[in-house]
């Protein structure tokens, strides 16, 4: 069995996010590392491997240059090898040229389930794993909290797991092949170890685009018109605690029509 897993590299969340009024997209700058729900997606594959040894798990990845060092820390934490998707046609592609170059992707690997981040920090559009198994003509089970792995695609495998509702929560199915996205409510993805660190060094990434993909130039579905970068928050008010300090938080909320 062979299990892609989709990451991205996205700006640290830990600094500022700023967006770059000329190419009008995030500005990637700054320090940029792996998107945190990326690699809680493929903790999900690499815990279905510790179950089967006999599963491949393969970090897919589309972005520039500086994404192979990502992509590298992903095989150190366990993938077998990686597939960077590199090409300066692809630069500001949007979610469905996105999806579209990645669906070739998992076509190529046939891939018996994908497993992917329900949306990225950085965009946060959140409907790429919808858009790619729509392309690719897949089921998907989407915002999953849970994901279980049970035999393989030739086997009439399934995967499952659980979405969480207002309600409470659901338990969902789909025969293999199928794509699945996972919410930030898994485990932490694990650390790689200095055994890790020395096996990824061995292990492959291979470098494609477009041309080697088959495909043409892929155009942008969406133009962005314009951009407003969001205000600063507004100095905050400080209530020091004289003995009045709960009748001037009521009004303060009254005021705004809060209570």
């Amino acid at each position: 069995m062979r299990i892609g897993v989709l990451v991205k590299q996205v700006p640290d969340t830990w600094e500022e996010r700023r967006l770059d009024p000329g190419l009008r997209r995030t500005d990637r700058s700054g320090v940029l590392v792996a998107d945190e729900v990326g690699e809680q997606a493929l903790e999900v594959a690499l815990t279905c491997k510790d179950a089967d040894r006999s599963i491949e798990v393969v970090v897919v990845t589309m972005g520039p240059p500086s994404a192979q060092d990502m992509v590298r820390s992903c095989l150190a934490m366990g993938a077998d090898r990686g597939v960077h998707v590199v090409d300066e046609a692809l630069a500001g592609a949007d979610l469905v040229a996105t999806a579209t170059v990645l669906a070739e992707v998992v076509r190529s690997e046939g891939f018996d389930l994908v497993v992917t981040g329900a949306q990225s920090t950085d965009g946060e559009g959140g409907v790429l794993p919808a858009v790619l198994a729509e392309l690719l003509g897949l089921p998907l089970l989407s915002g999953l909290a849970s994901v279980q792995l049970t035999g393989s695609q030739s086997a009439g495998g399934q995967v499952t797991g659980s979405r969480a509702v207002e309600s409470g929560s659901v338990q969902v199915a789909a025969t293999l092949p199928a794509v699945v996205s996972v919410t930030g409510q898994l485990p932490p993805a694990r650390t790689a170890g200095l055994r890790g660190v020395l096996a990824a060094k061995r292990r492959p990434i291979l470098r494609t685009g477009l041309a080697e993909l088959g495909l043409a130039a892929v155009a942008p579905s969406t133009c962005l018109l314009s951009l407003t970068p969001a205000p600063r928050r507004a100095a905050s008010r400080v209530v020091v605690d004289d003995g009045r300090a709960a009748a001037q938080i009521v009004e303060f909320l009254a005021a705004r029509h809060l209570i």
